[in-house]
């Protein structure tokens, strides 16, 4: 057989690409490091490239990922498109399959992070009950649960809002009893580190299979905020692994790169900084598309400054002499389009620059013109040198955009206005269709829900600033309850938004918000809007909701309950601020209060079942028997597959003696949950119950297993140990117990027990005399503590 003849797609590309003017040092710079082995001293592993808009940064990207695939080598490529790292991997686990690498396990786990977050954000679910238990501890239990129950997790939920990083670390533990398993925890609450493990191995599994694996990150001025410290990680330390030493790695922003974390990297990467065309490069680019005539020539760098994009565009459309390139004043049309002879082009791309981003149904909103003329027209802009393709959709490069937006908003603010607001109706439209299939509780968790609000949002503040804007800072203030990567798109809304439009109502917004979160993270943010909140402003009480929220996760009842209060004040019927208020209330031992609220919450929000549970997880700490098991059954019937309401009831009944419809509901809620670990270590009280000491240790060694940094679960394990003689093993329980929490009153006492029968009665004694110093009223720690003292007496 003789050689395979390359498609028409091949030789098209290839032509196309052939005339590729300009960047030459910077393609030969990179075709040489792919020819150099990774162990040789003048091999790089990073190139940035920078410039400033317009420079072509985006198009030497796409050059250097062909002259890396003609290479041999497995390329993917990232872009603004993304909000955070699991959505970065995603698009690379996407490009890898397309050039027939699947890498299946990261696949799975990228499907399991979108489900597993999608269940906390919906919250449709409930989750993990209390960590600890001790007679002094039960009314933290139940502020727990409800805060993963309600979707108020860290980077998923309500509580990510104010809190640093430090606080988020020591919660993870109280909430890994939510999910199925400690990876599904982990998924949800610190996605990068079970994701980018799993990537290192399948990147090292196909490194010896390609001669390269190039990774390139394009507008790192948007993503650098999230992936620069997590490829500073990849690439610099081992936390997550080792990389392989076949990786190349591009990154292209308008910024040079931050000295301050990158600094002693300086010998591994190289930087590419890109000005504009130089004369010969854009003289060049002129030729090859037949612009030769001097005059015209000149005038064409004249108005460009060599911007790349702007020779690009004024080369295609072909000006045959000086006066057809324009004034430098002139119009966008004039500048981008003078050569377009077609009317109907002219008003479709200046109509098609409107929108942040196009697809057809976006098109057809905006242009008006016949429909059996649509679809060409849509394929003619797509060809033109400003427009880009990415995830699908076209994007106008902001050089051209820019200009042609503001000749739209001056020469007719009323048809700028017009045709902004038709826009938002059509996205408007295209978002009820979309809610039709979902349930409230799910809007903010569906990405399709989440890109059609933001268009119209984008359109209604383009189109009336002032009125759309109190509108737009309740959908920052929502979308605050998904954490960090829910409310990105929406600052960088307002910020582009108020640029565009060239509003003074909403340009601050977006700038501050922005630095903001950037300086101070979602506590930043929301401190800002409550800061400059009118009176009048309907997300108010929301945001001091969620304010709220943090305080009480932090553990500072009393400013929490101011908060709810004051969120009450501004919405009597808000029920998150309800809800809120009853667990910090029952957090603080209040129960009357809580079930109070609890009560209330269920006259406004009667349907859900989680509620109802609610109140009875409320009783049966409270020790209120009867009224815990008649809230939990109930909850039962309206929602049998709840794991937490068959646990909790399973709880009263153990409390109350009744250990065989105990047994029955632990049996019942892992059976819905096999990874339950609250459930199974208090099935182990159940087995102590029963005098069955080996069923007892079996299920606390499993949720242990699960769920090893659980200083209520190390407790209880130590304790049966104890009772066991096996003090020893007992005693090292009991110090991670205490390391995990220094004020656990049970883990002393049971510890102090443990020396004393170890014949340590000094230790013993300091022990219990801590117990007893965190809680005064502890019977059982007084009657060890007597103990010890009368063995000392007689020894």
């Amino acid at each position: 057989m003789g050689p395979t003849r390359p498609s028409m797609q091949e030789l098209i590309g290839r032509r196309r690409r052939a005339g590729f003017v300009g960047r030459t040092e910077e393609r030969a710079a990179f075709r040489r490091n792919l020819q150099l082995a990774p162990e040789d001293e003048r091999h790089r592993f990073l190139f940035h490239v920078h410039g400033i808009a317009g420079v072509g940064k985006s198009r030497l990207v796409r050059e250097l990922e062909q002259i890396a695939r003609e290479a041999g080598a497995l390329t993917a490529y990232v872009d603004e498109g993304v909000a955070g790292v699991p959505e970065a991997l995603t698009v690379m686990a996407r490009q890898f399959a397309v050039q027939g690498r699947r890498f299946r396990e990261l696949e799975r786990l990228l499907a399991a992070h979108r489900e597993r977050r999608h269940e906390a954000e919906a919250a449709l679910a409930m989750g993990g009950p209390e960590e600890r238990e001790g007679p002094s501890a039960g009314s933290l239990a139940v502020a727990r649960a409800a805060q993963v129950g309600l979707g108020m997790v860290p980077v998923a939920g309500a509580f990510a809002v104010a809190l640093d990083t430090d606080r988020l670390a020591q919660g993870a533990d109280r909430l890994r009893a939510r999910f199925r398993s400690q990876e599904d925890a982990q998924l949800v609450l610190s996605p990068e580190r079970v994701l980018t493990p799993v990537l290192l191995t399948e990147l090292a599994a196909v490194a010896d299979a390609v001669p390269w694996i190039v990774l390139l990150l394009d507008t790192y001025e948007r993503t650098g905020p999230f992936l620069d410290p997590w490829l500073h990680d990849v690439m610099t330390t081992d936390r997550y692994g080792a990389l392989p030493a076949n990786v190349v790695v591009v990154t292209s922003g308008q910024h040079s790169f931050d000295t301050a974390r990158w600094g002693s990297f300086a010998d591994f990467r190289a930087d590419l900084p890109l000005g504009p065309f130089t004369e010969e490069e854009a003289r060049g680019l002129l030729a090859d598309k037949g612009v030769r005539d001097e005059p015209v020539v000149a005038e064409v760098l004249r108005l460009t400054g060599g911007l790349p994009v702007l020779v690009s565009t004024l080369a295609e459309s072909g000006p045959v002499g000086p006066g057809e390139v324009g004034d430098p004043s002139a119009t966008a049309v004039d500048r981008f389009l003078k050569w377009e002879r077609d009317p109907v082009r002219r008003a479709a791309a200046l109509a098609c620059a409107l929108p942040r981003r196009l697809d057809e149904d976006v098109f057809r909103s905006a242009v008006d013109c016949p429909e059996d003329q649509a679809g060409a027209l849509f394929a003619w802009l797509r060809g033109m040198p400003f427009v880009s393709e990415r995830g699908g959709r076209l994007q106008y490069h902001d050089v051209v955009r820019a200009p042609m937006l503001r000749l739209q908003r001056l020469r007719s603010p009323q048809g700028w206005a017009e045709r902004h607001t038709r826009l938002a109706e059509s996205y408007g439209r295209r978002r009820t269709e979309t809610e039709a299939d979902l349930r409230p509780e799910e809007l903010w968790a569906d990405e399709g829900w989440r890109a059609l609000r933001l268009g119209e949002s984008y359109h209604l503040l383009c189109a009336r600033p002032r009125a759309a804007l109190s509108g737009a800072l309740a959908d920052v203030v929502a979308a605050c309850a998904y954490g960090d990567d829910a409310v990105r798109p929406w600052v960088r809304l307002l910020t582009e938004a108020g640029e565009d439009a060239d509003a003074e109502a909403v340009r601050p917004w977006g700038g501050d918000l922005s630095g903001a979160l950037a300086g101070g993270g979602l506590a930043g943010l929301l401190r800002l809007l409550l800061g400059r909140a009118r009176g009048d402003e309907p997300w108010r009480a929301t945001a001091w909701a969620l304010r709220a929220d943090a305080l009480a996760r932090d553990g500072d009842h009393e400013r929490a309950l101011e908060d709810y209060d004051r969120a009450l004040a501004l919405d009597p019927s808000l029920v998150r601020a309800h809800r809120g208020r009853a667990v910090t209330r029952g957090a603080a031992g209040d129960y009357g209060g809580a079930l109070a609220d609890l009560d209330r919450v269920l006259e406004l929000e009667p349907d859900n079942p989680w509620n109802v549970i609610l109140r009875g997880e409320h009783h049966r700490l409270a020790r209120h028997h009867d009224a815990a098991v008649a809230d939990l059954s109930e909850g039962i019937v309206r929602n049998p597959t709840s794991e937490f309401a068959w646990a909790s009831r399973g709880a009263a009944h153990e409390r109350h003696g009744d250990l065989d419809a105990a047994l029955a509901d632990f049996d019942r809620a892992l059976a819905l949950k096999p990874d339950y670990a609250w459930a199974l270590a208090r099935r182990a009280r159940v087995w102590r119950g029963l005098g069955d000491q080996p069923r007892r240790l079996a299920d606390l060694d499993r949720a242990l297993a699960l769920q090893p940094d659980w200083a209520w679960g190390r407790c209880e394990r130590g304790d049966a140990l104890r009772v066991n003689g096996r003090d020893e093993e007992a005693l090292a329980d009991y110090d991670r117990a205490l390391e995990l929490d220094p004020g656990y009153a049970s883990a002393y006492a049971s510890r102090g027990v443990s020396l004393s029968n170890l014949g340590r009665h000094e230790e013993a004694l300091a022990d219990l005399d801590r117990a007893l110093a965190l809680n005064p009223e502890y019977p059982w720690a007084l009657d060890h503590r007597t103990a010890v003292r009368q063995r000392m007496g007689d020894a």
